[in-house]
């Protein structure tokens, strides 16, 4: 394994890692899994130059775009469970009361 492969896999565990045992606030885990999908950005690039063919060229952009599209619905969930709840802590979501 090249240091460059070893340095992504690292952030992505590192962050899934994150997503996993650090559930207080909903804020640190959307970060997290920003963290994710920008290590899983830039492996499919390095991976996708390294191929050199260009049926995998478009591949990253998309990856890009839905998570674009999953930030933007995280932060609308963010900025929804603070104005009902007043906190994104996760322990005082019940999915229950809803």
């Amino acid at each position: 394994m090249t240091p460059t492969h070893f340095s992504f896999t690292t952030a992505f565990i590192l962050g899934l890692m994150g997503v996993a045992f650090h559930r207080t606030h909903l804020l640190s885990a959307l970060l997290c899994l920003e963290g994710m999908m920008l290590s899983l950005f830039i492996a499919l690039s390095i991976w996708s130059l390294q191929m050199g063919t260009t049926n995998f060229s478009p591949a990253p952009m998309m990856l890009l775009a839905f998570s674009a599209c999953e930030a933007s619905a995280g932060l609308a969930l963010l900025v929804a469970t603070a104005r009902t709840h007043g906190t994104d802590r996760l322990q005082n979501l019940n999915l229950l009361q809803c």
